[in-house]
């Protein structure tokens, strides 16, 4: 009978065999050899550093034809009690997660970025994928995760003199009362 470590091992490396196996992953980390490739629910995935951000970015589109980035959003890993760890990645409070898609390769590819909670900020990828502009904004109101070189990060939810990043874990929950226009009251 298996111990619980050997089949840890086995499930890295089982993990191991599929990464290699998709190309475009391998791509990246070949360019960029700080990046850790892993698959997750069977799509792949590559653990990017911070400085490399917006240099994988330009090499997907440029290089490996991945024409749209569908979304950039974070995750506030704060107040986690358990979380899972890839070998080779430095866990850190806050990730900021890209998922790109070729549509001529029919590909897709999610890219992470690990950010300590002491420099949340990542350069923005508004010049390469114009419809990130809004995205970026989201993230910058709601986590307080800066894009350096965007055009007009400012916030695009909460209104201007809102203290505070509503999901960040640590932010007070319900400190002041939301009233929305045309609200017809309690019932």
């Amino acid at each position: 009978m298996a111990t619980d470590q050997e089949d840890a091992a086995e499930g890295e490396a089982a993990n191991a065999a599929s990464e290699v196996a998709d190309e475009v992953a391998r791509a990246v980390v070949d360019r960029f050899p700080a990046s850790v490739p892993h698959v997750s629910h069977g799509q792949p995935v590559v653990y990017i550093e911070p400085d490399a951000w917006h240099d994988v970015a330009q090499y997907l589109r440029d290089d490996e034809r991945f024409t749209q980035c569908v979304d950039v959003t974070a995750v506030d890993h704060l107040v986690d009690v358990e979380r899972a760890t890839i070998p080779g990645v430095t866990l850190e409070r806050f990730e900021v997660v890209a998922n790109f898609l070729s549509h001529p390769r029919n590909r897709r590819l999610r890219v992470i970025c690990e950010l300590s909670a002491d420099t949340p900020a990542l350069a923005s990828l508004v010049d390469l994928y114009p419809g990130l502009n809004f995205a970026e904004r989201e993230v910058f109101d709601l986590f307080g995760i800066d894009f350096d070189g965007h055009p007009d990060l400012t916030r695009i939810l909460m209104p201007e003199d809102w203290v505070g990043y509503p999901l960040r874990k640590d932010d007070a929950p319900a400190r002041i009362p939301v009233v929305f226009k045309e609200d017809p009251g309690p019932r």
